[in-house]
């Protein structure tokens, strides 16, 4: 009896042993698939940092009769980290402050004023009171988050966009971890390529018999050292010209650096 009783003893002992090696087996391996460089790497924020862009905006003139009325004014951008300040939740926050030009023979004009959030995990990035997840953690191939999880329903008051809630729910992916790059003649050693949407819906607007259409397109690239090197984002939306609101209304925005300090 008693050999039984410590036979039994000895293998509740190892069964112990091997669950504990199991679990330390398993928290490795998912440390070890979480791991990846901090997404700082890919948003660096120092004050007196800057960046500077092509920018295209891209609108719709002549009442958006045709897509042909979509039209891009060109401008140099420049974004400089101006100061740390703190946000309204008071987490150590940087202010952004873009210049414009048309180009390089004139003077630099500020235009806007932009709010980055570095967090343990995430960085966040408020754009005229809107606040975005623009990267989070890991920075790994195919992770995904949703990056407009702060956004309102009613995104652009100012624009009738029947879809009101066309930025809701967008699943930002990784994709291209690591890879060079080179825009116009700015060598970057590693970038991540972030794809946030690219959506149809309805029927192709050239057909005399559609009633409705909806484009959405934006994807983003950041350099590692160095920061957001390109952006495209596209929304429009078509009517009819039986609608209340014929044509096409929307706008977009392209940026690629030129650049960096």
């Amino acid at each position: 009896m008693v050999r039984n009783t410590l036979i039994r003893s000895m293998l509740k002992y190892l069964i112990c042993l091997c669950f504990v090696g199991l679990m330390f087996t398993s928290c490795k391996k998912v440390e070890s698939d979480f791991s990846s460089d901090p997404v700082s790497d890919y948003f660096p924020l120092e004050v007196g940092k800057s960046i500077t862009y092509n920018l295209d905006s891209l609108v719709f003139v002549n009442f958006g009769s045709n897509f042909s009325d979509l039209v891009a004014i060109h401008y140099q951008a420049k974004d400089i980290v101006d100061g740390e300040i703190t946000d309204n939740l008071g987490r150590p926050a940087f202010r952004i402050i873009r210049y414009l030009r048309k180009d390089s023979t004139q003077a630099w004009t500020p235009n806007n004023v932009f709010m980055a959030v570095p967090t343990r995990n995430t960085i966040e990035y408020v754009e005229n009171n809107l606040r975005f997840i623009k990267l989070s953690l890991p920075v790994s191939q195919d992770f995904s988050w949703n990056g407009n999880s702060y956004l309102p329903d009613n995104t652009f008051p100012g624009y009738q966009f029947s879809d009101r809630q066309f930025m809701s729910g967008w699943d930002y992916t990784y994709d291209s971890v690591g890879m060079p790059l080179t825009i116009n003649g700015v060598m970057i050693d590693s970038t991540v390529k972030v794809n946030e949407v690219d959506q149809f819906d309805g029927q192709d607007p050239s057909n005399p018999s559609t009633q409705y259409a909806e484009k959405t397109f934006s994807m983003e690239k950041y350099g590692k050292g160095i920061g957001l090197i390109y952006r495209e984002f596209l929304h429009w939306e078509y009517q009819s010209p039986q609608s209340i609101s014929p044509g096409y209304t929307g706008f977009g925005v392209t940026m690629s650096i030129i650049d960096h300090d």
